[in-house]
């Protein structure tokens, strides 16, 4: 074959460190676009940025040669120092959770998603971020250990 080709959709979750409420309405107003430019790198594409005060959710179409977890480093170093720099006496503190959540996505699932993301203030007004969290664990089929997903 003489073209490389690939659809690999992933749904990205992380969280400011201890969960820490952090992204207000303002803030989240200039991260989720930046977010979004950061994760069209390498031919890729973003198809939506949203989330709460703590945590965020993208959902990114990878491009053939971007590497999950060097596309997560770079969502965070990148976005930190936008904050603080932006943000310097609000978000002196401010750092992301380490860990982070990434799975797979069929394309004909690809709507309900940016529905979902989209949909995230009201979404979490009745489920918090662990349980949410965990339940993507679970629907995914993604082994863990609870004892260390949170700290």
């Amino acid at each position: 074959m003489s073209q490389s080709l690939s659809l690999v959709i992933v749904h990205f979750i992380f969280s400011t460190k201890h969960r820490q409420p952090f992204l207000t309405q303002k803030i989240r107003e200039s991260l989720f676009p930046y977010l979004a430019t950061i994760a069209r790198t390498d031919d890729g594409e973003c198809y939506r940025v949203g989330g709460v005060a703590d945590h965020v959710h993208l959902t990114v179409r990878l491009g053939r040669q971007t590497n999950i977890a060097d596309l997560i480093k770079e969502l965070k170093v990148s976005s930190t120092h936008m904050l603080k720099r932006e943000y310097p006496e609000q978000l002196r503190d401010f750092s992301w959770q380490r860990g982070y959540g990434a799975f797979s996505v069929g394309p004909s699932d690809l709507p309900a998603l940016v529905e979902y993301i989209d949909n995230q203030e009201e979404h979490h007004k009745k489920r918090a971020f662990k349980e949410e969290f965990l339940a993507f664990l679970n629907k995914y089929g993604v082994p863990y250990d609870e004892r260390y997903l949170w700290d």
